[in-house]
């Protein structure tokens, strides 16, 4: 009995060694919406970055951390985790459903929730300023390996590259 093992490998965005604060992107799509700062704390902007999800795309935590607030605002579910990382606090919003309440803790790729019908805003901030996530986000590099699942020792794998972070994912086939 074999079964596919993803060993997914995080990678800073330019192939390099992630720096510590190298977050975990929180859905597998296209960036519509860049960061765009805004010219003063009340002009528009954008203060995250916008991805083109489709309804009901798994969302996932950027990095573990504690759920500070997850509820609706003017008709808009968000959840907001606390990071370990950096002081780093995660908005993650327009979503359609979420299991997780205030005071849960949350591990890096653990699921916050699923996306709306307007994709994901993907906010992070640092106190009370808001950052653009993109230079901390790596990039998921996926590379299936068969690996057995009766009991035998799977073959070693090649070391990663020095600084890469690896997370197993099994799926049963």
């Amino acid at each position: 009995m074999w079964s596919i093992a993803l060993v997914v490998s995080l990678l800073a965005p330019t192939g390099l060694a992630p720096p510590s604060s190298c977050l975990l992107p929180p859905v597998a799509a296209p960036v519509v919406d860049p960061f765009r700062a805004p010219p003063c704390e009340w002009c528009p902007g954008n203060r995250g970055l916008q991805y083109g999800a489709p309804p009901g795309a798994v969302v996932r935590a950027a990095a573990a951390g504690v759920v500070s607030f997850a509820g609706v605002v003017a008709g808009t579910r968000y959840v907001v985790v606390d990071h370990a990382v950096g002081g780093l606090r995660a908005t993650y919003g327009d979503l359609a459903a979420s299991d997780l309440a205030v005071g849960d803790v949350v591990a890096a790729g653990a699921v916050v929730g699923r996306v709306g019908d307007g994709g994901l805003h993907f906010g992070l901030r640092r106190g009370e300023t808001y950052v653009d996530p993109a230079p901390l986000l790596g990039r998921l590099v996926e590379r299936p390996r068969l690996v057995p699942t009766d009991g035998t020792p799977r073959a070693p794998g090649a070391a990663p590259p020095a600084g890469v972070r690896r997370h197993r994912v099994t799926t049963t086939r």
